[in-house]
Order: structure tokens, then C-alpha cells, then sequence
């Protein structure tokens, strides 16, 4: 069953009158995002490279967000995901934010291992 999309980006701030001009108005968007990425990565201010927050540098943060707002305007805009039911977009999002956070768990768990064994020293195992 056709139905019509929602011609609208960033909540109903802009509104387009069909649906090849909200692509292309996704897809600018979208360009920006990744010439600001761009940018940065070949610049790197000194400020955002010296400036610790939560153990990662203030430019490598602003990196995985704008990846972020990248992806979820990919999904939201380009997949449709803004027409589904709530469930469904739901399932698709916090699905991965699960396995990140199990991802960091097991990082972390095994980091504190090698940690104690570079920090205690080797033991070797007889079997």
C-alpha cells in the first residue's frame, strides 16, 4: 500500500514540496556534516586535540557524534525509518545501543585483565 512520505527534516524545521527536494536537502545536510568531519580531521586544533573528556580527546568525541548524526539521518530520512511504527523503530535502535554498551563491558573487563598481568608480571600455566 503506497502512502505518502513526510516532506519535513530536523523535526518540521524545513519543510520541502516533494520528495526529490527533501533528498537533496538530506543529502546537503549530510555533505556538510562530512566536510565539517573533513575539515577537522585535517586542521585538528591544538584546543581539541590537548582537551581531555572522559579519557578520549574533544576532537575524537566530535568525530563519533557528527558519525552519529550522520547515520541516524541515513536511517531516519533515507530508510524511512520516520514512517515505521514506534516498535520497530524502537527494536532497530536500541538493539545496537545494547551491544555497544556489552561491546565496552568486554573491552573493559579484558583490558583490566592484561593490565594486571603487565602490571603483576607473567605467570606461566602448567597443564
Amino acid at each position: 500500500m503506497a502512502h505518502e512520505h513526510k516532506l519535513e527534516i530536523f523535526r518540521g524545521l524545513l519543510k520541502f514540496k516533494s520528495n526529490t527536494q527533501k533528498i537533496w536537502g538530506v543529502l546537503i545536510f549530510l555533505t556538510i556534516v562530512t566536510i565539517i568531519e573533513v575539515a577537522l580531521g585535517i586542521v585538528k586544533p591544538e584546543v581539541l586535540l590537548k582537551t581531555n573528556f572522559i579519557g578520549m580527546k574533544i576532537l575524537n568525541w566530535i568525530f563519533i557524534i557528527l558519525t552519529l548524526v550522520k547515520a541516524y539521518y541515513i536511517a531516519w530520512d533515507f530508510m524511512h525509518l520516520r514512517d515505521e511504527k514506534s516498535s520497530l523503530r524502537r527494536s532497530i535502535v536500541w538493539t545496537p545501543i545494547f551491544l555497544v554498551f556489552y561491546l565496552i563491558f568486554i573491552l573493559l573487563f579484558e583490558a583490566d585483565y592484561i593490565h594486571n598481568i603487565m602490571a603483576e608480571g607473567f605467570v606461566k600455566w602448567n597443564f
